[in-house]
């Protein structure tokens, strides 16, 4: 294992509580997703749409566990990349790290890019090339700069942005439980039951898993959170309780409160149209606009902690790693990453951002619910027991090759580019860092 630079960690200030990561998990998962995910879950499997995302929570609660357990037994700077470094030593780890930076990239990209669109609403010029290349650009840096000047600056924006998203949310289910129309529930035209093909409700159900991605970054500020070992468990089990009792309750009003949901661009502003006029849709337009800024904040809180927590472990630049004097964060780390941000985004599209996260997501997960029984194994019990052990790892672990396995061919080979694009930075930079270092 290679040398630890202690300094760099300790001078970050461990200032997010409880409720602050709790939030950020909530903020970090609930993206623009939400907004038009209800219509593509019914045109797949009609009112089922709910089952399946229910049996998707189910789901993602086991690999959650894993990250609970795994997460608990680490207090530095790095979540995925850490557990893989204990578990699995520098190389897997730089892999680790390197996928997971690209997906915080990629996943800020997809957002910041449909903040964007969603802002044409009320400013359609906006979508043009040049304003829509300042608006990036303000946006980046409006965000790096919020994460430069303090944790807990950065952590009250994210409480703000959080709670001013989960208001048109909670609303739309709050109010739209009492306008359910139950006929809707059990067809598409109200006509009688009809029955939901198997493959097609397991599709859905991974489909819907995609949306709960997210909660694998809430280890990475570990350096910057008080009492991680009992912290980094309670928000992300809390988290995601509280994102799917919003998932599942704006797929249940979806369904029953809109006819032929399927066909809906902007299910969620829709159905707020139909009841409470244009006003309803923009009042949920604004919040999904709302939602992408949040994400993009929470992905930058994250992504620029990666450098750092690599050149930590000597595998990048020791420079990387430095931590601003007055203000104690990993202020390099987080210019880099945004620069890489801005970058992404100008060159990228909503979509093309969005596919090239989501299998890398998942070959984090693999990483990590591996490593729960090695480090079992290695280290003993850890803060947090997650029930089931070695059979949750292994159930996890399936779950996670059959989302591999149903992703399509292009984006398989999109895929093992990355990885090798990983490996070769490793024998560049990593290895190059590393024997530097012990010079």
């Amino acid at each position: 294992m290679s040398d630890f630079h202690p300094k760099a960690e300790e001078a970050l200030d461990r200032a997010l509580g409880r409720r602050d990561l709790t939030l950020f998990a909530v903020n970090r998962v609930i993206g623009a997703g939400i907004f038009g995910l209800p219509a593509v879950l019914y045109a797949a499997v009609g009112p089922a749409s709910a089952v399946a995302m229910t049996l998707a929570a189910l789901l993602v609660a086991g690999i959650t566990l894993c990250f609970s357990e795994v997460g608990s037994r680490f207090r530095d700077t790095g979540g995925p990349y850490l557990y893989a470094h204990e578990a699995f030593g520098p190389v897997v780890a730089f892999e680790v790290g390197w996928l997971l930076w690209v997906t915080q990239l990629g996943g800020f990209a997809a957002v910041t890019n449909l903040m964007v669109n969603y802002a044409g609403w009320f400013f359609p010029g906006i979508t043009a090339p040049s304003w829509r290349a300042a608006a990036i650009t303000a946006v980046v840096f409006a965000l790096a700069m919020i994460n430069v000047l303090g944790v807990r600056r950065a952590a009250i924006v994210n409480n703000v942005l959080t709670t001013a998203k989960m208001v048109p949310l909670l609303l739309f289910v709050v109010v739209g439980l009492f306008l359910l129309d139950g006929d809707l529930f059990a067809s598409p035209t109200g006509d009688g039951a009809s029955p939901v093909d198997a493959a097609a409700l397991a599709g859905a159900v991974f489909l819907a898993i995609y949306a709960y991605s997210g909660f694998e970054t809430l280890g990475v500020p570990s350096g910057e959170v008080r009492d991680p070992d009992r912290t980094i468990p309670f928000a992300l089990l809390s988290g995601l309780a509280l994102v799917a009792t919003v998932y599942i309750g704006v797929q249940v009003v979806s369904v029953g409160t809109l006819p032929a949901l399927g066909e809906s661009a902007r299910p969620v502003a829709d159905a707020a149209e139909r009841h409470f006029g244009r006003g309803g849709a923009a009042f949920m337009a604004l919040g999904a606009l709302l939602s992408t800024l949040g994400v993009a904040h929470a992905i930058m809180l994250t992504a620029g902690r990666m450098p750092f927590a690599m050149a930590e472990r000597d595998q990048l630049p020791a420079s990387v790693a430095a931590v601003h004097a007055k203000w104690h964060t990993p202020w390099v780390s987080l210019v880099v990453s945004a620069a890489g941000m801005w970058a992404f985004t100008m060159v990228t599209t909503f979509t093309s951002a969005l596919t090239v996260t989501v299998g890398l997501r998942v070959l984090i997960y693999v990483v990590t619910c591996a490593g729960l029984p090695v480090l079992r194994r290695r280290n003993g019990r850890a803060p947090f027991h997650a029930p089931g052990g070695t059979v949750l790892s292994v159930a996890c672990l399936i779950v996670c090759g059959v989302l591999l396995a149903i992703r399509p061919w292009a984006e398989t080979l999109q895929l093992a580019a990355f990885v090798s694009g990983g490996l070769a930075l490793w024998a560049l930079v990593g290895r190059r860092a590393a024997q530097s270092m012990t010079r």
